[in-house]
């Protein structure tokens, strides 16, 4: 298997030192990327280019190494193609004939070639003779220049040709590590996934920070699609996940505060509090998915008023959105079904909150504040690799049994919809079931509990986080399977 990976349009244009550095990152991420898939997956580098290189004997992966290059920022686009020494323009058509002519029986062509390089011939030169031999030697219907029903695309690079097979879209972006670091303030819910990603999509580091106000449920479903963004768009950098108690400093608002003032009290303690995690981390900004309007909190005077608590730039990619274009791009990337069946968390309501916060007024508010309640909360943090966010789920549970064979137990396949249709799990002897864990808590209750069932996914870290929560919530039929990797 060979793949063209072609750098995203934004990198092509800058400064020959700019343009190597960020083409050297994403070939260095991509390696990263493979190497997690298969170490003889090989990744090469030239000016215009990235070559994926994968051996005959890793062609089922095929499909795992597509979804990698799609959800890798940096790519504007790549494609699967068979290469070959450059011959005459005969040669061409005899290499493009047997991978192309089958699919054009009974409808219309045309042929493309992209050409760079020094030949005696023309990029028209190819397409007239290919597209004639096409033509005469399959059953299409014929040459049809204007919107035909196949595009027979075409590379021919100085001494190779690529007969492209599929041609894919990437992310875009900049290759994650090109910029500085951010720490993203995240719930769950639709804006603060989809800002996360905007940053994570810019080839900026995103660290994830997390205020529990309260709910145990809820930091388990923030957990989960904050690894899900980083492992999905992001899993060639390591990056932190940080929780803050928050429910004393919430329950302090609600006593002492007016009740107009609590959402944007609250949002300047978070902020207080995120400026000290950023500077713990050496990150110079953090990030939110406020959009302007979108609640009372985030009109212009009160974004003002909470900025104005800290020196730390605060980045907003959402600001003008709309909230159904925010939906939107949340259904692409797959974060949809998180946010939906986020658990409900008791946070700061007011009754009337005020949309024109008055500085002098908000000052006068945090006096009857106690602020070694803050304090405490931000010295109780947790601080966690992202990969590692199952392990302080609290220590009543039992511990969760792990096996790499599920014997007589139904495995029960807890991956987001989209992962599975890609690489469905199939398992010889074994009933498997898919249950997403959006929906895992609810349909779990309703299975037979004399049975016995092993949570999967593909790192193991959902599953084993879904496990522990299933223990602590008193179950006993529960358990994780984790497959051995396959040894080569």
């Amino acid at each position: 298997m060979h793949f063209v990976v072609k750098f995203f349009p934004e990198i092509t244009i800058k400064s020959n030192p700019v343009r190597k550095r960020m083409s050297r990152q994403l070939a260095d991420n991509l390696r990263k990327l493979m190497r997690q898939l298969d170490d003889r997956i090989k990744v090469h580098k030239d000016w215009e280019k990235i070559d994926v290189i994968a051996p005959d004997a890793v062609s089922h992966l095929s499909e795992r190494i597509e979804e990698v290059l799609a959800h890798t920022p940096g790519i504007a686009n790549f494609a699967r193609v068979q290469q070959f020494p450059l011959g005459d323009l005969d040669d061409i058509y005899q290499k493009t004939l047997p991978i192309w002519g089958p699919q054009l029986a009974g409808k219309t062509f045309c042929v493309r070639v992209k050409r760079t390089g020094k030949h005696d011939f023309q990029s028209l030169d190819v397409e007239q003779y290919v597209g004639g031999g096409l033509n005469k030697n399959t059953d299409a219907i014929g040459v049809k220049l204007k919107n035909p029903d196949v595009t027979v695309k075409l590379e021919v690079r100085h001494d190779k040709l690529n007969v492209i097979e599929e041609l894919h879209q990437g992310l875009g972006g900049f290759p994650l590590g090109t910029q500085d670091p951010v720490l993203s303030l995240v719930s769950g819910g639709f804006d603060s996934t989809v800002a996360s990603y905007l940053t994570i999509k810019r080839g900026i580091r995103t660290h994830f920070l997390f205020f529990n106000l309260g709910g145990r449920q809820h930091e388990l479903g923030v957990k989960e699609v904050a690894f899900y963004l980083w492992e999905r768009y992001g899993a060639s950098h390591r990056v932190k996940f940080i929780t803050v108690p928050f429910d004393e400093v919430v329950a302090e608002i609600l006593e002492q505060v007016d009740d107009s003032y609590m959402g944007v009290t609250l949002k300047r303690m978070m902020l207080r509090a995120a400026s000290v995690v950023a500077k713990e981390l050496d990150v110079d900004a953090v990030v939110t998915g406020e959009a302007i309007a979108q609640v009372s909190s985030q009109t212009l005077k009160n974004l003002s008023v909470i900025d104005s608590v800290t020196d730390t730039l605060v980045l907003r990619p959402l600001i003008t959105s709309d909230k159904t274009d925010i939906i939107r791009t949340a259904r692409a990337i797959g974060t949809e079904e998180f946010a939906a069946n986020m658990p409900e968390y008791c946070g700061v309501i007011s009754v009337k909150p005020t949309t024109r916060a008055k500085m002098e007024k908000v000052e006068h508010e945090e006096t009857r504040f106690d602020f070694t309640v803050l304090d405490r909360a931000i010295g109780n943090r947790v601080m966690q690799n992202i990969d590692e966010v199952m392990q302080d789920l609290g220590e009543d549970a039992p511990p969760v049994d792990i096996v790499t064979e599920p014997g007589d137990a139904t495995v029960i396949d807890i991956r987001h919809p989209t992962e599975e249709e890609v690489n469905p799990l199939e398992l010889e002897d074994t009933t498997v079931e898919t249950i997403p864990f959006f929906r895992l808590s609810t349909a779990f209750q309703k299975l037979d509990k004399d049975k016995h069932y092993l949570l999967y996914c593909d790192r193991g870290v959902m599953s084993q986080l879904h496990a522990s929560h299933l223990l602590d919530e008193g179950y006993r039929n529960v358990g994780v399977y984790r497959p051995e990797k396959p040894k080569h």
